[in-house]
């Protein structure tokens, strides 16, 4: 897995030292963020799931986190499932796999961002192979802003 550097930079590998805050205890913030974010979910994916995706890329807006997955491949078990003409089944077993992290993956962004996991939802897509995690944080994370339109 890749992850873009400054713009004109070519991209990077994304190590173990991303998922970490610098040593002087400073929050990570940006661009390092975002990418601790990516590392730690696709650790924990490759760690109970067998395998991780091909590309992650996370986004952040405000009080929502956005982590987009794609290319994980199938298992044999899947692909199995898959060449019966179930496709339905291969997302309701990932969904199921999802629903069983959720209190893993929300405590991993709670630890990157420091702010608390009020809502995690999962989608996932066979053709293309695509998975998102999204996550609604109690408050707006910092340099990622929004426009709010509230009406009167």
């Amino acid at each position: 897995m890749n992850a873009k550097a400054a713009p004109g930079a070519g991209p990077r590998r994304l190590v173990a030292e991303d998922a970490k805050p610098a040593a002087s205890g400073t929050p990570l913030a940006g661009g390092h963020l975002l990418s601790a974010i990516s590392t730690s979910i696709v650790g924990i994916l490759r760690e109970h799931y067998g395998r991780g995706p091909m590309k992650a890329k996370t986004y952040a807006l405000d009080d929502i986190i956005v982590v987009v997955m794609r290319g994980s491949g199938f298992t044999a078990l899947e692909q199995t499932i898959m060449d019966s003409g179930e496709p339905e089944r291969v997302i309701a077993m990932r969904e199921d796999f999802q629903r069983v992290m959720a209190e893993r993956y929300k405590q991993t962004i709670e630890e990157l961002t420091g702010r608390k996991v009020l809502a995690f939802l999962s989608q996932a897509h066979v053709e293309p192979d695509i998975t998102m995690e999204i996550f609604f944080v109690d408050r707006p994370l910092d340099g990622f802003g929004a426009l709010e339109l509230v009406q009167p």
